[in-house]
């Protein structure tokens, strides 16, 4: 479904590949999650629009239950604001947040892969290689979620429970600009080399390298997710 799609094909179920190669029919819901998703992360929608059920129902063919449950969703990937008596809104995007957010991720990360690099088993090391390999190909709402479970498992060895409790806390309220970030901008094939070298430096047990590699990787995601909030709220700020 497009935004200039006909509206009647929203109520048709469409059947998608499964991870073990079966057709999974998409039901009214899953349509229309998907393209409000699309338009979302795509700007299309732009930040702190107002989402009518009632227009939203008509535009896309289908009654007002599905549309309900959409923004219900979409609430709940942090995508979309719920406020009392006004209604739902597309979340707004700060860019003093996203700031914060890495800043903070830079003090902490690296210091805690250089603690944990002496610490991991190979297993360990063999199962991030595994998730690297699953993100290449993770739909935008997984792909935030390997990237964390990634992370996570090279920083766990470094055993401070209380620092990484703190990152993962950064990592879930980032979560939505990492999918922004993967929808705007062509990082996949970035992201699997810089997460391959990281891992063998873990590997050869070179702390410093790891360190510093690491320091780079989330400077680099922080000025990719920087330009496009900058991007789409330049967009929402322009006149029509």
């Amino acid at each position: 479904m497009s935004q200039n799609s006909s509206p009647a094909s929203a109520t048709q179920p469409r059947a998608a590949a499964g991870s073990a190669g079966r057709l999974v029919r998409k039901t009214a819901v899953d349509l229309v999650v998907d393209e409000l998703r699309d338009r979302i992360l795509s700007g299309a929608i732009a930040p702190g629009s107002a989402l009518r059920q009632e227009l939203l129902a008509e535009e896309l063919g289908v009654s007002r239950l599905p549309v309900r449950e959409a923004i219900r969703q979409l609430s709940a990937e942090g995508l979309v604001d719920m406020i009392a008596h006004r209604g739902a809104y597309v979340s707004m995007l700060s860019r003093a947040e996203v700031q914060e957010f890495f800043d903070i991720r830079l003090r902490l990360e690296p210091w805690l892969l250089r603690l944990a690099v002496s610490q991991h088993t190979p297993e360990e090391l063999d199962e991030a290689a595994r998730i690297v390999a699953r993100m290449d190909s993770a739909e935008p709402q997984q792909w935030g979620r390997l990237n964390w479970q990634l992370h996570e498992l090279l920083y766990r060895a470094a055993q401070r429970p209380a620092a990484l409790a703190m990152v993962r806390a950064l990592h879930e309220k980032s979560e939505r600009y990492f999918r922004f970030q993967i929808v705007n901008a062509p990082i996949r094939q970035q992201a699997h080399d810089e997460h391959s070298a990281l891992i063998a430096f873990c590997r050869q047990g070179r702390a410093g390298e790891a360190e510093a590699a690491l320091e780079h990787h989330i400077a680099e995601a922080a000025e990719q997710i920087l330009a496009i909030v900058d991007h789409l709220l330049d967009t929402t700020a322009a006149p029509a």
